[in-house]
């Protein structure tokens, strides 16, 4: 790693990560350099839990619904609350870690986020359950930004924190999965509230683990906060969000839909050219235009909208027309999961090094691309080992070259002042392009089914015929977004090992 003295100032004293040999210098903020591993354990905690909340919650669903007695039209709030308040302040969230410190922010997130998941687990009405979902995004927000610059720090040497970012993408990637699986088994064997009440384990293991050995991880040389670009890009991505969640339960030609998408299109157009113009942006433009690290955020923005069409819709698949039970069917994914977890410690400790980001990011989306074609196959008489499989475990493989990879490389080399938002990008990638995802494959499959079941007999054969319709438009659109993913990051990245990259601090780094 190639740093000026300068940039060692900023990134080991302000962060109180260790010189890049991990030698015997002491964290400013308490502790030492052997702890990093134990650190790499608190922040992959705190990263599962704020993950599988996407998932966990949908298996809970029909038993929330039944207990609190709100209606089908209402149920999507459940989700949509939370993905509204976490999408649209994550920016704000990573800026603010970079301005109040990390450790701080980290902690404040887990308390606060707990917290609202106590709140939710014991909701005794639609309304307060709805609260507590958009406080839990709203915390998640602060949370998850600041548990990746956090390990972006903590790493500073290429082979331990290609090892770091090789579990921790594969810990981002593979949450969905796991929160199904959780999700189901506390909903069969406990209660609904489980799945809420679950994150109070996983917050105070981290808690105490981050309090004792976390650093305080505040840079020296702390911006100032872009009050105007703050309200503009927090606004602009709920308009987004709000838009193309609000197109799962009515027609692209409402206005709540198309009104929201362009409000919020233009508010990110006036975003993007006001930090050209603001003394301290709240993104500098110095953290996205990196080809490499631009190409990442990228590929986390298209496999966020793409890897929907294995949670969703096989998820559905596995539980009507296979009857799985929802304990089975979480272990059903349990394969893929290993798949990701093997490719992406591979991925940023073998093949990234040697061949840089250029064929393996590409190399993923493609196998990501024919594990959705292949589930196309499927159909009625269709059974998990032959058919199931197959295509999970190739998607598996490919996920896990995309996201361990992206993730390093979009935090490679940035300045300790930049860590916070550009980890924010990261998450910010991932949630609207899933937003963005679930909302078109959702109307897609619902044309194709409501198209299949035109002039015919609604039998339950038919109904389930049309189902299988509906998945497979699913699984073609998704092979269509990593097909899409395949040609940008081929085509964006740079050829060869990673080369070093502009931290934004006149320093360069690898």
């Amino acid at each position: 790693m190639d740093r000026t003295p300068e940039s060692a100032t900023a990134a080991d004293v302000g962060t109180g990560t260790p010189s890049a040999g991990g030698g015997g210098v002491p964290y400013a903020g308490g502790g030492n350099h052997e702890h990093r591993w134990l650190i790499l354990g608190v922040i992959g905690l705190a990263q599962l839990m704020v993950v599988l909340d996407a998932t966990i919650v949908n298996i809970a669903l029909p038993s929330a619904q039944k207990d609190l007695g709100f209606s089908d039209g209402n149920r999507q709030w459940i989700v949509t609350a939370y993905a509204l308040a976490f999408g649209s302040l994550l920016l704000l969230g990573g800026r603010v870690a970079d301005l109040v410190g990390r450790k701080a922010i980290f902690l404040t997130g887990l308390v606060g986020f707990a917290a609202a998941s106590a709140l939710g687990g014991a909701a005794t009405s639609f309304g307060m359950l709805v609260f507590a979902r958009a406080l839990q995004g709203l915390f998640g927000a602060l949370l998850a930004p600041a548990a990746l610059s956090l390990l972006t720090t903590t790493f500073t040497d290429p082979k331990e924190r290609a090892k770091a970012f090789g579990i921790y993408g594969a810990i981002a990637g593979a949450g969905g999965a796991v929160g199904l699986l959780l999700g189901g088994v506390l909903t069969e064997y406990l209660d609904w509230r489980w799945c809420l009440y679950v994150n109070l384990v996983f917050a105070v293991i981290a808690l105490l683990g981050g309090a004792r050995l976390l650093h305080g991880g505040r840079p020296a040389d702390r911006p100032k906060l872009d009050v105007p670009g703050t309200i503009l890009v927090s606004v602009g991505l709920f308009c987004i969000v709000y838009g193309f969640s609000n197109a799962e339960t009515h027609d692209w030609g409402d206005v709540l839909t198309w009104g929201f998408l362009v409000v919020g299109v233009v508010l990110l157009a006036a975003f993007a050219w006001w930090e050209t113009r603001a003394e301290h942006p709240l993104l500098p433009l110095r953290v996205i235009l990196d080809r490499d690290r631009g190409a990442s955020y990228l590929a986390m923005f298209i496999s966020g909208a793409g890897m929907f069409g294995v949670f969703l819709f096989l998820t559905y698949y596995l539980q009507q027309i296979l009857q799985y039970s929802p304990v089975l069917t979480g272990v059903a994914f349990l394969p893929m999961v290993a798949c990701m977890v093997v490719s992406s410690v591979i991925a940023t400790n073998y093949l990234v090094p040697r061949l840089g980001p250029k064929p393996i990011v590409p190399l993923g989306m493609a196998l990501a691309a024919a594990g959705m074609a292949w589930l196309t196959a499927l159909d009625l008489d269709s059974s998990y080992a032959p058919h199931v499989l197959p295509p999970l475990l190739v998607a598996g493989i490919g996920l896990g070259l995309i996201f361990a990879t992206a993730m390093n490389l979009a935090t490679a080399g940035i300045a300790a002042h930049d860590a916070g938002v550009a980890s924010a990008m990261v998450n910010t990638s991932q949630q609207v392009g899933g937003s963005i995802g679930t909302a078109l494959l959702n109307t897609l499959a619902t044309s194709a089914a409501t198209n299949y079941l035109v002039g015919k007999q609604p039998s339950p054969q038919v109904q389930a015929k049309a189902a299988m319709e509906s998945y497979s438009t699913a699984y073609t659109w998704s092979a269509i977004f990593f097909a899409v993913g395949f040609v940008v990051t081929l085509v964006l990245y740079r050829a060869g090992p990673p080369r070093q990259m502009s931290g934004g601090d006149g320093a360069v780094h690898m």
